[in-house]
């Protein structure tokens, strides 16, 4: 699997290329209205995903306003379709393996065939409800930690977890790390890192404190839902967030989903397995720029291109 490359006169040379989802975060105003004004395709996909959810997901995702669209609840299955709307659209590229941030692993998921579509949009949804209402009943926040090291930023939430819940909760880079879990916890884990020599520590606007203890209930529903969901081996792997490693088997991915929910983001070693791997041209499908982003800073050799709008993925159809 792969794209064409180049012909050195041996005959067609395959390219190893991977996909990138981004997870929340990512969401705009506006967003997909393009694709559903110029594809027919997508706009059977996001019909199909109004009807099944039972809500004018469309609606919001086109016009807002802003703060209905920052709710988990919605946001997750809007970034979500937004980014499989236009891996489906994309003939021409085959990528070799696949990974998503956080919520952009089911998007991952099923560009390899793991999930289907139907079964992905209700699940995600659920996924959104569950930790926007665990937000609610356990409040928390979170934070980046920028310029200093892993083990310093994990020595800061050890030391800081005297004054509640807190740890690591995305690795995204070298000198980018974001903390979760309850505002006392955070706030004194953020007093920590400062004193150890962190260039900025800037708290979030968050609905929640993903990625940590606080989303077991939100955890445990997912369970429930990821029992009846239907999975399949993925055609090609997917480097699963928990452990920054590959995986196809059906079974596996159903159990690293719901591990998501409460473990670290392993970002920053995903893309350097990818690069150990052999990858040469990453692709980041959906909203925003912020992997493009990640890429560069992490492997600035390897090329990353954004595939956003419709215009974008026009010369891949």
């Amino acid at each position: 699997m792969g794209c064409f490359l180049s012909n050195l006169g041996y005959g067609l040379v395959m390219a190893k290329i991977a996909f990138l989802f981004p997870g929340q975060g990512s969401q705009y105003v506006g967003m997909a209205k393009d694709l559903y004004e110029n594809s027919v395709e997508a706009k059977e996909m996001i019909k199909t995903a109004d009807d099944a959810l039972g809500i004018n997901l469309s609606y919001i995702m086109f016009n807002g306003p802003d703060d209905q669209l920052k709710q988990t609840e919605f946001t997750q299955p809007a970034i979500f379709l937004h980014s499989v709307i236009l891996s489906s659209l994309i003939r021409t590229l085959s990528p070799s393996m696949a990974a998503g941030h956080s919520l952009g692993e089911y998007s991952a998921l099923v560009s390899a065939g793991a999930i289907q579509f139907y079964d992905a949009i209700k699940l995600v949804r659920t996924r959104g409800k569950a930790m926007q209402q665990a937000g609610i009943d356990n409040p928390g926040t979170m934070a980046a930690i920028i310029g200093l090291s892993k083990t310093k930023v994990v020595e800061g939430c050890e030391e800081a977890s005297s004054e509640g819940i807190v740890q690591t909760a995305n690795f995204n880079s070298s000198d980018q790390i974001v903390i979760s879990g309850s505002v006392a916890g955070v706030r004194k884990a953020m007093e920590i890192c400062k004193a150890k020599g962190a260039k900025l520590v800037k708290e979030l606007v968050v609905s929640g404190a993903f990625h940590s203890p606080l989303m077991e209930s939100a955890k445990e529903k997912l369970k429930a839902e990821l029992s009846i969901t239907p999975i399949y081996n993925a055609r090609f792997p997917v480097y699963a967030n928990v452990t920054a490693n590959p995986v196809i088997d059906s079974k596996e991915i159903s159990n690293l989903l719901y591990e998501q929910v409460t473990a670290p983001v392993k970002w920053e070693e995903t893309i350097l397995n990818f690069v150990n791997d052999g990858v040469e041209e990453f692709f980041e499908i959906g909203p925003g720029k912020v992997l493009q982003g990640l890429v560069k800073r992490i492997a600035p050799q390897i090329k990353c291109t954004s595939i956003d709008k419709f215009s974008d993925v026009e010369k891949y159809l």
